[in-house]
């Protein structure tokens, strides 16, 4: 559930984030607010669609298929965690500023509210997409079942939905910069946790090497079956009886993400 929650937060804050510059930059517009409510439907829509195609995808595949397409969309999911990540933190200010400038055109008559619409559906699209592929790891991953997965999803919408509008009215002020920096921490570990749950799949069907099995047991200490070590297992990957690929891909994943994270934070942004 605290997996799902961090996930869902994150991505409706980025697609709030958007909204938000794109309703801030068009105020006075007629119908700009049915226009930006279609363009979230319509990336709902979508994202809703690939749900449906990737969970009758597992459900039809058995024995080792499942393994394999499970650990393939863990390894994606890690992918697009890590790119995503990187991107938002060399990129996100110039992509504000190109919400801001698209608001400017509409305003004047240079750009349509169709367009408009389109951009927000295209936004939230992509954050939905991430979010459905994000979940089914986690599910994979920690064989969360739909509860809580439910759960953490509705309060993850809810809490990202309450901060956008806040953001959006200027009733609070928070330095997104810091906010971003601790919930790219978070997923980094869970990007790490996904992709060590992958390896251990490849690896428990002989398709990959397991280099050791139960490199070491703590079940006595935390079980990753208790509530605790259920939580411990989603945000930061946590196994009590991991074999070695495992722990090497668990390590190699996490050191990757923080490493590319800080070299393109410390890179001077492109002018624009």
């Amino acid at each position: 559930m605290l997996g799902s929650l961090l996930i869902v937060f994150r991505e409706v804050m980025e697609a709030g984030l958007i909204v938000g510059i794109v309703l801030a930059a068009t105020q006075g517009i007629p119908g700009r607010g049915r226009w930006v409510a279609g363009g979230i439907a319509a990336g709902v829509a979508g994202a809703a669609i690939v749900a449906v195609f990737a969970g009758s995808l597992s459900a039809a595949l058995s024995g080792n298929g499942q393994d394999v397409f499970s650990a393939t969309i863990l390894c994606i999911a890690v992918l697009m965690l890590g790119w995503h990540t990187v991107w938002m933190t060399r990129h996100g200010r110039e992509m504000a500023g190109e919400m801001k400038t698209l608001g400017a055109e509409v305003v004047s008559g240079e750009r349509s509210l169709a367009a408009m619409s389109v951009v927000v559906a295209v936004a939230v699209l992509r954050e939905g997409v991430e979010v459905v592929l994000f979940l089914y790891g986690i599910a994979v991953s920690t064989h969360s079942g739909p509860a809580a997965m439910l759960t953490g999803g509705a309060l993850g919408i809810a809490a990202g939905a309450a901060l956008s509008w806040l953001l959006y009215r200027g009733l609070i002020v928070i330095p997104l910069s810091r906010l971003f920096s601790v919930t790219g921490l978070l997923i980094a570990f869970l990007a790490a946790g996904m992709a060590s749950q992958a390896a251990g799949l490849l690896a428990g069907d002989d398709l990959i090497p397991a280099l050791g099995y139960e490199v070491w047991d703590t079940s006595w200490l935390l079980s990753d079956g208790s509530m605790v070590g259920r939580a411990a297992k989603a945000l930061l990957g946590y196994s009590d009886r991991p074999m070695g690929v495992q722990v090497i891909t668990w390590a190699v994943t996490l050191a990757t993400m923080i490493i590319a994270t800080r070299l393109v934070r410390r890179r001077p942004a492109a002018r624009v």
